[in-house]
């Protein structure tokens, strides 16, 4: 039986589906930005696994789609991250994504301390009440 494709990786072959991880590599710059604001591209590369030149790219896309500022601070950089910034994809719309910036670098969760990631806080999720249902009582016997 001849075997087509022997040893080539695609979405069906374990290695692959082995190496997906759950945040982007935008996602990992600004959490990196998030527990340090003064730190630079060349360490957020370290930590992240990815090449400067590839962080610098992220900076900008993040830059330019509202999500960081950067000032010159001496011969460094300083990036804040936007207040109230939200969410991109429909699914988390209206979300922002100073809740998961927070937790994700390890700020402790104090509803009364400004949030590190932006201003406002992620709005908490409503958790459903039970409301109590009435239990029929037999009739007593007269």
């Amino acid at each position: 039986m001849w075997l087509k494709n022997v040893g080539v990786e695609n979405e069906h072959t374990d290695t692959r589906r082995h190496r997906w991880t759950f945040l982007t590599n935008h996602a990992r710059v600004l959490v990196a930005i998030a527990r340090d604001p003064g730190i630079r591209l060349r360490d957020i590369a370290a930590g992240c696994g990815l090449t400067e030149r590839t962080v610098q790219a992220i900076v900008t896309d993040l830059q330019a789609d509202g999500y960081l500022t950067r000032t010159r601070d001496g011969r460094r950089n300083r990036y804040v991250i936007a207040p109230g910034a939200r969410f991109r994809h429909p699914a988390e719309a209206g979300l922002e994504i100073a809740g998961l910036l927070d937790y994700l670098a390890g700020h402790p969760a104090d509803p009364a301390a400004p949030s590190a990631g932006a201003a406002v806080a992620m709005a908490p999720v409503p958790v459903p009440v039970p409301v109590p249902v009435p239990v029929p009582v037999p009739d007593e016997a007269v």
